[in-house]
């Protein structure tokens, strides 16, 4: 896959963040529980993961006795994420859940880049890479702030 390709992907995938925590919430306050909303949208996911396996080839399930444990893992974020976002954006607003959520997200990716943490592409954290984060958290605040 292409750069080009795959920066419209992660572009595309960016963009339904936002969405994702708006419709979520929404569901949240109409149903009156966020966690029932959250249930929700993980049946739909796992339905749509589900077929997109199915179309591509699933891997076998011997794998995934063989895998890395840490792996397993990155269930407990998603489910954070999304339990997080369906309580706290009703009341924190949208904008700024998302501004918040794109700051942890330079943190991590900072250190897991640094570290080549979980068999990430190492990438050092330069000064001029530090740079860089700071101006995108400062154009993220002035966003949310402007």
């Amino acid at each position: 896959m292409g750069y080009a390709s795959s920066a419209a992907i992660m572009l595309a995938a960016g963009i339904g963040i936002p969405i994702l925590a708006a419709l979520n919430a929404s569901l949240g306050r109409h149903v009156g529980s966020p966690a029932s909303a959250a249930v929700v949208l993980f049946l739909v996911a796992v339905a749509v993961a589900l077929v997109t396996a199915l179309i591509t080839g699933p891997a076998p399930l011997a794998r995934f006795a063989t895998a890395p444990r840490e792996g397993f893992i990155a269930g407990v974020f998603v489910a954070f994420y999304v339990l997080s976002i369906t309580w706290v954006a009703p009341h924190f607003g949208i904008g700024n859940a998302v501004v918040f959520v794109l700051l942890g997200q330079m943190v991590s990716f900072a250190a897991i880049d640094h570290f080549g943490l979980f068999g990430a592409i190492q990438t050092p954290l330069t000064a001029l890479r530090g740079m860089g984060l700071l101006l995108m958290a400062a154009g993220v605040v002035l966003v949310q702030k402007g």
